[in-house]
């Protein structure tokens, strides 16, 4: 069940970008498998990755080709292709081949990405016999059905779409992405796609997104655990008639940052949202720490308690696990006896022991609730940070029990 997450919104169509589907049938014959997009030329582009020592083959070839020019990434689910050493890194650059050849430009021009069960090898014949078809399908409307496409456990599309008018000029960031376990990014199994027509420096967008990511998908977790194939790509056409930004300044700048921050957000978030049995979307907040480490250290350790997260899919306000998660969370020199601890507006622990307004009531009334606001006061300084997760449900244990049946 997604928690709060409904129909696709409006994905405004991206200048200079094209997005088109078919089918290779990886693992269902039918089923739409393969996107390709394409990016006008001159396209700045730039990527983030997962920093899973076994990363997937198509991860070590998109780092490789990513800082040069890039007009055009293909996408397969249904194998992740990873776990499958010198054998998978062939397969993938004889796809990227192939499309490199059927869309006349160089193969170093390509980027691969996959996602799927790690450790089978990818059925190349069957993905460059695909290849046709979606090129065939480019359009610069087809967001929604490539928002579908890329899909594996997630039960529905995510996107998010902004615009803005810089100087009588609307410029348009749209972004989709995929993921619903095996969420814990360095980066998050999940892809995510955005692409802007403003025209921007190369080194300038790598920046933009390793910060938009930081901030959105680099906070997420389901399960704790970091995929082998997680990657981010942010693509600037260039295709708006402004000039380029070459500096991270000045006000088109600034609006471009945040309309590229609040697209990561919605879909960073989404993720979250149809994370795998998900019934709560739970925001773990921390504030007063002495530096944004401890502060991350003390909202992962939260949200990746099994404790906690069936606490949560159970209702039940057992509030001595979230203190016994902080505790552990291995903060230095920690004084339990500054902390407070809030469940939505609730103050359940204060100065380390239960709050003395505290009732049981209280506490069922915001467990009960689909959103969760869980906050965690240090008050050890003035840092904060925040992170997004769910709970953990007979679900999710069913999907992964399943996954390859």
């Amino acid at each position: 069940m997604a928690v709060g997450l409904g129909p696709l919104p409006t994905l405004h169509p991206v200048p200079g970008f094209e997005l088109g589907i078919s089918s290779a049938g990886i693992k269902r014959p039918g089923r739409k498998d393969v996107v390709v997009m394409r990016c006008a030329e001159g396209s700045s582009v730039a990527g983030v990755f997962t920093l899973n020592a076994f990363c997937a083959a198509p991860v070590i070839v998109s780092k490789r080709r990513v800082g040069g020019p890039v007009r055009y990434l293909l996408t397969n689910t249904g194998n992740a292709n990873a776990g499958t050493g010198e054998p998978g890194l062939a397969a993938a650059e004889r796809t990227t081949a192939r499309l490199a050849e059927l869309a006349g430009v160089d193969f170093s021009a390509v980027l691969p990405f996959s996602t799927g069960v790690i450790g089978e090898p990818l059925p190349v014949e069957k993905i460059e016999g695909a290849l046709q078809a979606a090129l065939d399908d480019l359009s610069i409307d087809n967001w929604a059905a490539a928002a579908t496409g890329i899909m594996t456990t997630d039960t529905l599309p995510k996107g998010a779409s902004r615009q803005f008018q810089h100087e009588g000029v609307t410029v348009t960031v749209t972004g989709i992405s995929k993921g619903a376990g095996m969420i814990r990014p360095n980066m998050a199994t999940m892809l995510g796609y955005i692409a802007t027509d403003a025209k921007v420096a190369p080194g300038v967008l790598q920046d933009l997104l390793r910060d938009g990511a930081n901030k959105s998908f680099n906070r997420i977790t389901i399960d704790g655990d970091t995929s082998t194939n997680d990657c981010c790509m942010l693509v600037a056409t260039g295709q708006a008639a402004l000039p380029e930004i070459s500096e991270a300044s000045g006000p088109l700048f600034a609006a471009l940052k945040q309309a590229v921050l609040e697209v990561c957000m919605e879909v960073a978030q989404a993720i979250v949202r149809d994370g795998e049995g998900a019934t709560k979307f739970v925001t773990v907040q921390v504030n007063g720490g002495g530096n944004h480490q401890e502060c991350l250290d003390v909202a992962y350790t939260v949200a990746h308690s099994p404790l906690i997260k069936t606490a949560l899919f159970a209702s039940d306000p057992n509030w001595g696990r979230i203190l016994a998660a902080v505790g552990r969370a291995g903060v230095p020199e920690l004084d339990v006896s500054k902390i407070d601890v809030f469940l939505g507006d609730v103050c359940i622990a204060s100065h380390g022991a239960r709050a003395a307004s505290y009732t049981e009531e209280q506490g069922s009334a915001v467990m009960s609730q689909e959103e969760i606001g869980i906050r965690i006061e240090l008050g050890r300084g003035d840092c904060s940070e925040t992170i997004w997760t769910t709970d953990l449900s007979h679900e999710y244990v069913k999907i992964n029990a399943e996954y390859r049946t």
